[in-house]
């Protein structure tokens, strides 16, 4: 056989093994190629909004790439992360969502995408208990003496929340279950009218962020009878855990999350992850999480997938107990 030929047939069984590797090889384009896109179904300034800021202006950093803000708020969070299931499924477009997320599988039985196989949970972000604050001048020393005397005249309170199927809605129903009181309920468009009322002695009390409550709490407009977080805040060191007071089974933790949609390669999500913790653990993310009292939460894939599962099921049973509904 003259070299010619020998040549020639190396160089097509090299050929044939190329063709034999995995096509993912060549499919997949270094990422990101492009502009990430972090959707954050709420407005701007709100708390998942603030959170996701900060992490990203860090993480386009690392990434190389821009990371662009889109704001999609409505429909509890819902409209947001349709457009992340609707979009290429890349790692281009990303999911900053919060406790809702998993929520929502419960108030909203027409969603048109399924919250636990749509979505694959990336990292938490960060967490932020809740504190209960009420008006000063309403007499209550402790949370126990608030228990007390709903229990003593449950006609006579009413709680507010940020708006029906709210995370300060479930939180307020926890809350409610947990120490065995009754009382109204009155939804609000949001946060700020919430408080608003809430310093104008409308109403009793309000499970606010921890972002929120501090400065109301700091400028004497409000008074906190207790913080949902396993210790005591440095923003509010006088304020007693709920565990403290002696009802640790109240709490109901917000944390904000990221996801991206289900069909996005496993390298990706990986990379995305990687570099997000990266992001999470730097001094400067870290520093201005804790201006907001909130803890920068990094954590591993499968354990945050296993935590966004088991908060499915415990949501789910908490709303349907409590008898939540969204039009309430």
């Amino acid at each position: 056989m003259d070299i010619h030929r020998r040549t020639l047939l190396r160089l097509t069984a090299a050929a044939g093994g190329i063709a034999t590797l995995p096509a993912t090889l060549f499919a997949q384009p270094a990422y990101p190629s492009q502009p990430v896109k972090l959707v954050i179904p709420f407005t701007a300034g709100s708390t998942t909004d603030v959170v996701g800021r900060i992490v990203g202006e860090r993480l386009q950093q690392s990434l190389g790439q821009p990371c662009v803000v889109d704001n999609r708020p409505g429909a509890g969070g819902t409209l947001g992360a349709s457009a992340v299931v609707n979009a290429a499924a890349d790692g281009h477009t990303v999911l900053i969502h919060s406790t809702g997320h998993v929520a929502n599988a419960a108030l909203y039985p027409g969603l048109k995408y399924d919250t636990l196989n749509d979505f694959t949970p990336v990292t938490m972000l960060a967490s932020m208990p809740n504190v209960l604050v009420v008006p000063p001048d309403r007499g209550f020393t402790s949370l126990q003496d608030l228990v007390r005397k709903v229990k003593a005249g449950p006609q006579k309170f009413v709680y507010g929340s940020s708006g029906s199927g709210s995370a300060s809605h479930i939180a307020g129903e926890k809350f409610r279950i947990a120490t065995g009181i009754e009382v109204a309920h009155i939804p609000y468009r949001g946060t700020p009218q919430a408080l608003t009322d809430l310093m104008g002695g409308r109403l009793d009390w309000f499970l606010a962020p921890l972002a929120l409550a501090a400065p109301l709490v700091q400028g004497g407009k409000l008074a906190a009878l207790a913080i949902g977080a396993p210790k005591r805040s440095p923003l509010l060191p006088q304020v007693p855990t709920t565990a403290e007071s002696g009802f640790g089974d109240a709490d109901h933790l917000f944390w904000v999350g990221m996801f991206v949609a289900a069909r996005t390669p496993e390298r990706t999500v990986a990379h995305l992850h990687a570099e997000t913790v990266r992001a999470l653990k730097t001094s400067e993310v870290r520093a201005r999480l804790d201006k907001l009292g909130a803890d920068a939460a990094p954590m591993p894939q499968q354990a945050f997938a296993q935590q966004v599962r088991e908060e499915i099921v415990s949501t789910t049973a908490l709303i349907r107990r409590a008898g939540i509904r969204i039009d309430s």
